[in-house]
């Protein structure tokens, strides 16, 4: 009979398989921008509005398509966001403090760093500075879809904090949408939102282990929050961390018992990778082209997000990750050198999702920044994307023949 795999054989099975989804669903996910921009630019372009225009819902409720993926889908992703940190802060990357300090100091620079710049471009404009979070983002799936076309070649501890960094770097996004991205606040639905969380909370220190009550609770929330003012996609993150989550150890596998948070993260994984982002890409990554120059991306708003994703990220992540190293208080991980970090700096440039999504926030109801916005992130993520993955085929060692 074969021996049972060890725990430690479990886990890395789990973690080889999550890198493969995440890299897999950066691929489709780059097909769907490159489909998007495509429709925008081919006689398909007017079909394209119609598709994003289509109106859905009745009553209070009817909205257009476009805004069901960005308001009501993409608070699926944030549940799913959350549903990462909560497990890698309880019983992953995050929960071990010699683990954690590399990869969230890199993440705090990677996020300042890029607003520097930014906001050095345009500090004298108060409608583009609304822009200022966009280039702060790390996109994990398109980021690991890029690195996989290197191979072998990756080190594993490579993989580890960059998506350790990526997951610090959700974090600071969604408390910067949360404190300056809600508007209008109203008193009486934040009320209702915070007596949901508080029945979600009571469920959980109950020791409610099963997920619809939760879910149908989450639901709630989500129309409480759209309608109080605050960005409904934060009922999904608020969601997720009341899922419970009691397996320290972290041993996942299929044949042991999951904790409801595994269960539900491992659920919406595919429909994550493979459905949600590809559709919010091609929604909003159809930027028609005509009329545009490359001097356009040399204007403040669009070369603020350049500059901040494709300098901005590397010179933050790399320069933490040297101080945290001279003083002693971390070291860079196993198979990497300083060369190494600059190539994970410089894939941590692509923004894309996240920062599309917050300039959907930022310039909500101006299009011609938004369109900027997009300019720049599509931009960004395409110089980021070939510079990092050219940088480090050069610099990885290559991996022997079979």
């Amino acid at each position: 009979m074969n021996a049972q795999p060890t725990v430690l054989e479990r886990a890395q099975r789990v973690l080889v398989e999550f890198f493969r989804l995440e890299a897999a669903g950066g691929i489709v996910l780059i097909l769907a921008a490159v489909l998007a921009m495509l429709a925008a630019n081919s006689p398909l372009a007017h079909a394209y509005e119609v598709f994003r225009d289509t109106p859905l819902g009745g009553g209070g409720w009817g909205k257009s398509l476009h805004w069901w993926i960005n308001d009501g889908l993409m608070a699926v992703f944030f549940l799913l966001v959350s549903l990462e940190i909560k497990r890698e802060v309880v019983s992953g990357q995050l929960s071990n403090r010699a683990q954690l300090a590399l990869p969230v100091v890199c993440a705090v620079a990677g996020v300042a760093a890029p607003a520097l710049f930014y906001t050095a471009l345009n500090q004298g404009d108060g409608e583009a500075m609304r822009g200022w979070a966009i280039p702060t983002a790390t996109d994990i799936a398109f980021a690991l879809g890029v690195l996989a076309l290197l191979g072998p070649r990756v080190p594993l501890g490579m993989k580890l904090l960059l998506s350790t960094i990526a997951v610090a770097d959700d974090l600071i996004a969604i408390l910067i949408i949360a404190f300056f991205y809600s508007q209008g606040l109203q008193w009486g639905a934040l009320a209702g939102a915070a007596i949901v969380v508080l029945a979600m909370f009571v469920l959980n220190r109950r020791k409610v282990t099963r997920l619809a009550p939760y879910l149908l609770l989450g639901l709630v929330l989500w129309g409480l929050v759209l309608a109080s003012g605050v960005h409904a996609t934060l009922a999904g993150v608020v969601t997720g961390l009341m899922i419970p989550h009691y397996d320290r150890d972290n041993a996942i596998d299929d044949a042991v018992e999951h904790s409801p948070l595994e269960t539900l993260e491992h659920a919406l994984h595919p429909w994550v990778a493979y459905a949600i982002l590809p559709l919010f890409a091609f929604a909003n990554a159809g930027l028609a082209l005509g009329g545009l120059r490359m001097d356009d991306l040399l204007t403040p708003l669009p070369a603020g997000i350049l500059l901040g994703l494709v300098l901005g990220k590397p010179l933050g992540i790399v320069g933490a990750a040297l101080l945290m190293r001279a003083t002693g208080l971390a070291k860079f991980p196993e198979g990497m050198d300083l060369r190494a970090m600059l190539g994970l700096g410089l894939l941590c440039g692509i923004g894309f999702t996240m920062s599309l999504f917050i300039a959907s926030l930022a310039f909500a109801g101006q299009p011609a920044h938004y369109a900027e916005g997009v300019l720049g992130v599509l931009g960004a993520s395409v110089v980021a994307a070939v510079l990092g993955t050219a940088w480090l085929a050069w610099v990885l060692p290559r991996a022997p023949h079979a």
